[in-house]
């Protein structure tokens, strides 16, 4: 033991219960509920207040996460300046980001692969924004280093001892070692193969993935049945692909689309010429920081205000939104007419904020349309020290636990760590209520106390430090997201409400990661790209 925790365990211990919760404070969680009230209650108003004031603008945006935001930057770009974004009840969504004092950290999403070739949109944006250097769409672009993943990158602590990578291969037997690289020798396959339409059969934007009746035909079973039926039935295989099914959708494998399951490994496939492949891009708080960036991006004449749209309609003259201030507690209504509008807004929402006759109009009914969403804890663990490591086993990026139900934690000042420790940092620990079916999550969540959450979300981080964990710790700061991400089950890609959707002409066009049916980064900015390109060549016409 070090010394230093000798004497903190030691006085805790001698003061008896005065000890206790002293060392209970230690570990005291503050919770955010994020859009949860606001949300609520629109769902439960039969009525609006009648809108005190309106407002005109030329295009209106409705949602400030990654789509909107993407959407606001590319009209900005085209020439469309006359522009006023509502956040919504949380700014930048599922890439919101959180601080104490100088301590920066994510609250949604905290990372993004290298862009594929496909991912243009995404190339074009981190060019605009000094992440690539030089040519944005060359063979191998140069990204800054200083958002580069360093080493180590990732870890699994697995029997009781970390070993580098996600998937255990040491003290593993060989023959579950052959299914590994059977597993292995399938994605590289897939991820070469092109279908009859000269597309590749994963692609990142989904929309531009081979239409190829064989690579659909994966839609039609789950992952896990997929798997066994290839023969991989090794257990450090089956823990890691529902692992990786369970971080990117929230559900295990076997409820998950083969399709969605194989996409998740083998549509990417950035490079780079100063990176490994599979390398990834982060910031301390997380991909807020992209956000920040958009909205900075945006020219003047752009305007924002924090408020959530409640009704969504078409009129002769365009768009008319009744809208709730997200500043104060009440029903604060008010107006905006605009001549185009763009719906940057989950489908779960979507559902009660367009009107009847709109939803009839744009192809969507939320009965048959509307995805299953996976309840997630983000959960930031305020360190002012760090906790002793296993001899031999450093801290890594990405710290995973096998066969646990938790995600693992990820290090959010990683990139600092150079010579020596930051005085602070903060550990976001990431658990995707799996075990639950996702109603039952929700209804777990909204009963649950904040010491049941807090020690939920800090399952992992006890496995890997025990007793030293709570002596670190400041505070939790938890993030509570009921519908973090559309679950892509089999099926998911034929989903006609979502594909019409996509397909919508104006005035109103719409741009979620939604439309896609899986919660990534890239598909959320690919909505929003589209958006601003039918609406900018609309009023071209």
């Amino acid at each position: 033991m070090r010394r230093r925790d000798f004497v903190l365990t030691a006085a805790a211990l001698g003061a008896g219960g005065a000890g206790l919760f002293w060392q209970e404070q230690r570990m005291a969680a503050t919770i955010s509920y994020p859009g949860r009230a606001a949300g609520h209650r629109l769902r439960d108003s039969s009525a609006l207040p009648e809108p005190a004031e309106t407002y005109d603008t030329d295009v209106l945006i409705a949602g400030g996460g990654i789509a909107g935001l993407t959407a606001a930057w590319q009209l900005g770009k085209r020439g469309v300046t006359d522009l006023l974004l509502l956040s919504g009840p949380e700014r930048h969504g599922n890439a919101a980001g959180g601080r104490d004092g100088e301590l920066v950290y994510p609250t949604g999403a905290h990372y993004l692969p290298l862009p594929s070739t496909e991912s243009r949109h995404i190339r074009e944006m981190l060019g605009d924004f000094g992440v690539i250097e030089g040519d944005p769409y060359a063979e191998l672009p140069r990204f800054d280093e200083r958002y580069l993943v360093h080493g180590p990158a990732e870890r699994v602590l697995y029997e009781r001892a970390w070993e580098d990578g996600y998937l255990p291969t040491e003290r593993v037997p060989a023959a579950e070692r052959a299914d590994h690289r059977r597993f292995f020798a399938l994605v590289d396959h897939y991820s070469t193969a092109l279908g009859t339409d000269g597309r590749r059969a994963f692609a990142v934007p989904l929309e531009l993935s081979s239409t190829d009746a064989r690579y659909l035909a994966l839609d039609t079973q789950s992952f896990k049945a997929w798997t066994e039926a290839q023969g991989l039935r090794a257990p450090t295989l089956a823990w890691y692909l529902d692992y990786c099914c369970r971080d990117d959708y929230g559900r295990h494998y076997d409820e998950i689309s083969a399709w969605a399951g194989l996409h998740y490994f083998c549509s990417r496939g950035g490079l780079a010429a100063n990176a490994d492949r599979g390398a990834v891009l982060t910031w301390p708080e997380g991909l807020s920081a992209l956000a920040l960036r958009l909205e900075r991006a945006v020219p003047s004449g752009f305007a924002t205000r924090a408020a959530t749209v409640a009704r969504l309609s078409t009129t002769t003259d365009g768009i008319e939104a009744l809208c709730v201030s997200s500043e104060d507690a009440g029903m604060h209504c008010f107006r905006v007419r605009a001549r185009q509008a763009v719906a940057a807004m989950p489908l779960f929402v979507l559902q009660h904020v367009l009107t009847d006759a709109d939803a009839t109009r744009y192809g969507f009914d939320s009965r048959r349309d509307l995805p299953e969403y996976a309840p997630w804890l983000v959960s930031n663990f305020l360190l002012h020290a760090f906790p002793e490591e296993q001899p031999g086993s450093p801290l890594s990026w990405d710290n995973v636990v096998y066969q646990e139900p938790g995600l693992g934690y990820v290090v959010s000042t990683h990139q600092d760590i150079r010579m020596s420790l930051p005085r602070r940092a903060a550990f976001t620990a990431y658990y995707a209520l799996s075990e639950y079916s996702p109603s039952a999550g929700r209804e777990w969540l909204d009963r649950a106390s904040g010491a049941e959450l807090a020690e939920l979300a800090a399952r992992d981080l006890r496995l890997a430090y025990g007793w030293r964990l709570p002596l670190c710790v400041e505070r939790i700061d938890i993030t509570v997201r009921g519908h973090a991400m559309a679950i892509p089950h089999p099926g998911f890609l034929t989903n006609p409400g979502r594909q019409a959707l996509r397909e919508a002409s104006g005035p109103l066009y719409f741009a979620h990661s939604d439309l896609s049916g899986v919660s990534l980064f890239e598909e959320a900015a690919w909505w929003g790209y589209r958006a601003a390109e039918k609406l900018a060549a609309a009023r071209s016409r």
